[in-house]
Parts: C-alpha cells; sequence; structure tokens
C-alpha cells in the first residue's frame, strides 16, 4: 500500500463488466462459500464496504469428454474420421491450452481435407506431451490438465544428477528441456 508502506496479504482484480464500467466483476473469485458469508468478506475489503452485489461468486466446473478413450493424438474421433474436437471440452484445462489443442485440430482437419497424411505434434514438445497426455488410451480416471513439465516424458528422461554426483537445479532442467522442445518444434513445423 503506497499510504501505508504495508505489504497486503493478498490483491483482487476488477474488471469492467459493462461498456460504461458501472458494472465490475472480481477476477478469479469462484468459491463454495453461501452468499451470506461471501457478502460478509467482500463488504469487508477497503473499497467494497458499500458495493452493490449484482451477483455472487461459485464454482464452476468445465464439461469435457473422456477423452482417452475417444480421440487419438491428432484430436480426431476414433469412432467419426474427419471429426476433431478442441478446447476446454476435449480435456485441457486452462486457455494457452485450449488455444493449442484448437491449432492441432485445425492444422490435422486441414491436412485431413487436402488428402494428406496427419502427424501428431512430437511428443517431446508441449502441445504434443499434452494432447498425448488426452489421448493415451490406457489412462484411466481421466481428469483435464493444464501444460507442464510433469507431463512431458523430456523432462523426465533429462538426468537430475551430474558426473559428479551434484543435483542439478531443476530450472537447468527445465531450460534444457524447453530449448530441445523448441528445436523439436521448429523441426515439426518445416516439415507439416
Amino acid at each position: 500500500d503506497p499510504k501505508t508502506g504495508k505489504e497486503p496479504y493478498a490483491a483482487i482484480q476488477l474488471r469492467p463488466d459493462n461498456k460504461s464500467a458501472t458494472l465490475w466483476s472480481l477476477v478469479g473469485m469462484q468459491t463454495r462459500m453461501r452468499r451470506p458469508e461471501q457478502e460478509r468478506i467482500l463488504r469487508s475489503l477497503p473499497g467494497l464496504e458499500h458495493a452493490e452485489f449484482a451477483r455472487f461468486g461459485s464454482v464452476h466446473r468445465n464439461t469435457f469428454i473422456n477423452s482417452p478413450k475417444h480421440l487419438n493424438n491428432t484430436t480426431e474421433f476414433r469412432s467419426i474420421p474427419g471429426l476433431f474436437c478442441a478446447g476446454q471440452f476435449s480435456g485441457v484445462e486452462g486457455y494457452l491450452e485450449s488455444t493449442a489443442s484448437g491449432l492441432v485440430a485445425g492444422i490435422n482437419a486441414w491436412t485431413a481435407v487436402t488428402g494428406q497424411i496427419m502427424k501428431p505434434f512430437p511428443i517431446d514438445t508441449a502441445i504434443g506431451s499434452l494432447i498425448n497426455y488426452i489421448s493415451e488410451p490406457d489412462r484411466k480416471d481421466f481428469q483435464p490438465m493444464n501444460v507442464n513439465f510433469g507431463i512431458m516424458p523430456l523432462y523426465e528422461r533429462q538426468p537430475e544428477g551430474n558426473e559428479r554426483g551434484g543435483k542439478i537445479p531443476k530450472k537447468d532442467r527445465r531450460l534444457r528441456t524447453a530449448k530441445i522442445a523448441l528445436e523439436n518444434i521448429r523441426e515439426f513445423l518445416r516439415n507439416l
């Protein structure tokens, strides 16, 4: 706080919800609290003591298919050739991930329409490992996933230690993984 110099425990973000900026949303305020408790807590925040609340937060759940059962590694339905699935419905979690799955579906739909052979994205890339995660037919109890190093086989193959017995920092392993993944995606795109 510039007036007091105190560090806040948390900060909230307000986003205008209409053109005249008379209605604002609290960003990322999904909750399981009942409305009276939400109102009590929100009114305790500086600047919201006298706010008029148009609606309160609630937990949302995204709808998704059991993609390991239904999609192959090009995001095409196994049982309906020529039909592709993308976005959160395909079992990816997040805006960037949804966009990436749309890119994969779009490239492969174009490839199929033009009579070319579809190629899955390399598994040693962020996009390829995410699509592999949602399309691995042996996966049980499927839940959507954000892209992360933990689903990248390339990251898992990186040595944790060096030849002197010292541990390689996680940051260095991630940088090495990212560098190789970028080389792989560039090569893949050149050959589309």
